[in-house]
């Protein structure tokens, strides 16, 4: 197929000196342009020449070919092909195209052997007889995103029915409405009880401050509702995660605490590193979108980092301080004191 160097001249704008030079050779130009059109179907798309003059196509890739009916595009009009509404959208793309002469990229829905079907299409001029159309399918893409967001309804759907039994069940239970965990005052409690147990039997036991990572912009835009689903979802993993030993506690507004008893610094690491992934892995949907779940963790143990309550809490705040200033979602030690 002839490709002339104007066609270049319109299609790149600013590569006169091409152009140019194309123009001095003709036989590599349209060796050039059958290349160029040899190059797309590989790349799954499709494309198409039509001629302004008389508005049929005057080629076609076989790939197009084989979506319209083997032998039946090139040649043809828009209206031999598609539904009037159909053929009323091309058209005016193509016009806002040569009315621009610049790249257009537009969406198209066909009905093909009685089939729904959906196209980008890139337009760009050829000339100022010709115009080439890239198409690209995208039916199977838009499926997918369809059941996708049905799955994230139905997930957003469970998500709330689970909440709002668990609040009825927890009622007068002293534990957090949104978060379903205890609350500040039975945390200080339960660190002192564990303190003393594990200071008269000799053993260990960590302690983790959780705080919940900044919040992608699209949740930030919804507002409390966001902020809500996500103490909830916060919730619901470390009730999965935790032993009837270990108490998890929501001490601040996206602060969270776990005593690990008889738990030492590594295991405690190992255990909140798993967490942390189930947690990157976790889907918090509402509205159909899917906020995520990114967590920091600042892990101390007794009594190796410290043998006190304000010690070894300051140790774990001073932890997830650190793991926030790292970038976030991940799990950071509190260092131990050397003593001389």
């Amino acid at each position: 197929m002839d490709i002339s160097a104007a066609a270049f001249d319109d299609a790149v704008p600013g590569q006169k000196s091409l152009a140019q030079w194309l123009a001095s050779q003709p036989e590599l130009a349209s060796g050039l342009g059958e290349a160029v059109l040899s190059l797309i179907e590989p790349l799954d798309a499709f494309a198409a020449i039509k001629s302004l003059a008389s508005g049929r196509y005057v080629y076609g890739s076989a790939g197009l070919e084989h979506l319209f009916g083997q032998g039946s595009l090139v040649g043809s009009l828009d209206n031999d092909l598609m539904r009037a509404d159909e053929v009323i959208g091309m058209r005016r793309v193509e016009q806002a195209v040569m009315a621009q002469r610049s790249m257009v990229v537009s969406e198209h829905r066909l009905e093909l052997a009685g089939r729904r079907r959906e196209f980008t299409v890139t337009r760009a001029p050829l000339g100022t007889d010709h115009i080439l159309a890239v198409w690209r399918e995208r039916t199977e893409e838009r499926h997918r995103e369809t059941h996708l967001q049905r799955a994230l309804q139905q997930i957003e759907q469970q998500q709330k029915t689970i909440e709002q039994i668990r609040r009825e069940l927890q009622q007068g239970s002293g534990r957090d409405d949104t978060s379903g965990l205890y609350l500040r005052a039975q945390f200080d409690d339960q660190l002192l009880r564990e303190i003393d147990l594990s200071t008269r039997e000799h053993r260990e036991f960590a302690l983790v401050i959780i705080a919940l990572d900044p919040v992608p912009a699209a949740a930030q835009a919804m507002g409390e509702e966001a902020n809500q689903r996500l103490l909830e979802g916060m919730g619901r993993m470390l009730r999965a995660n935790t032993r009837a030993m270990d108490a998890a506690c929501r001490i601040g507004e996206t602060r969270f605490a776990v005593l690990l008893s008889g738990v030492g610094l590594a295991t405690a690491h190992a255990r909140m590193e798993q967490l942390r992934r189930q947690c990157t892995a976790q889907i918090i949907v509402l509205n159909g979108v899917d906020m995520g779940l990114s967590i920091s963790m600042g892990v101390s143990s007794f009594p190796h980092t410290a043998s006190k309550q304000e010690e070894l809490v300051s140790a774990s705040e001073a932890a997830v301080q650190e793991a926030q200033r790292r970038g976030g979602n991940q799990v950071v030690l509190a260092s131990i004191p050397f003593i001389n």
